[in-house]
């Protein structure tokens, strides 16, 4: 089956705020007495705020009410947004344009598929806005990675299968999530860590479309 679209996650493939969310994350441990090292924020790539917020609560060893996690998740979605309200286009990831021009040149439909509410003001910052036909964003969906809720409404919304779907991850839990949603994935990254992955490169700056359509077109 031919592939027809190509759906993207945002952090780590199109931009890297990764960054910004651990320097939220981390002020917000240290303002509960504890500290986050960036290799523990690496358990956080993919993974829904409010899920993330469990995490580092289990690692200070702190178990609070509901209504306390939903305003400590308020506050550091506050942080996060201060830094990323910064952004500009020259915060795209190098090979990102010249990749997308080759998208467009090949026909294919586009889609984001991220689990960030914030998705849509991170593409206006960045000049994204009209590059995706389509975008599933947190706001859109009930389920985190490696639920393939995300990716599997982005094909819904650009009319076609899973199985004519291409994604670009970077994370573990995307990767599991495109998988699970019966899509080809490419993980960004390293061939160790995305061990699911149908193909796996440091970055888009590395690939061409041609490489990709030939790679899961070929595929049983």
């Amino acid at each position: 089956m031919p592939i027809k679209a190509f759906l993207f996650d945002l952090d780590g493939v199109i931009v890297d705020t990764a960054v910004y969310h651990y320097q939220a994350w981390k002020r917000l441990a240290n303002e509960l007495g504890f500290d986050i090292s960036e290799e523990f924020n690496e358990r956080l790539k993919g993974v829904s705020r409010t899920e993330s917020l469990d995490i580092i609560l289990a690692h200070g060893g702190l178990t609070l009410p509901d209504e306390e996690k939903l305003e400590l998740a308020s506050q550091k979605n506050n942080w996060y947004l201060d830094l990323v309200s910064r952004m500009t286009a020259e915060d795209i990831l190098p090979g990102v344009a010249t990749f997308f021009s080759q998208v467009r040149k090949a026909g294919l439909q586009t889609a984001l598929g991220s689990v960030s509410k914030n998705a849509p003001l991170i593409l206006e910052r960045i000049g994204m806005s009209a590059v995706f036909d389509a975008v599933i964003d947190g706001n859109k969906i009930s389920k985190g990675k490696p639920d393939p809720e995300v990716f599997t409404k982005g094909a819904a919304e650009l009319e076609v299968r899973p199985a004519e779907c291409v994604v670009f991850e970077d994370a573990v839990a995307g990767v599991e999530a495109g998988k699970r949603g019966g899509m080809f994935v490419v993980g960004l990254g390293s061939p160790e860590v995305l061990t699911q992955a149908d193909l796996v490169a440091p970055s888009l700056d590395v690939l061409t479309v041609d490489e990709v359509l030939a790679k899961a077109n070929a595929r049983p």
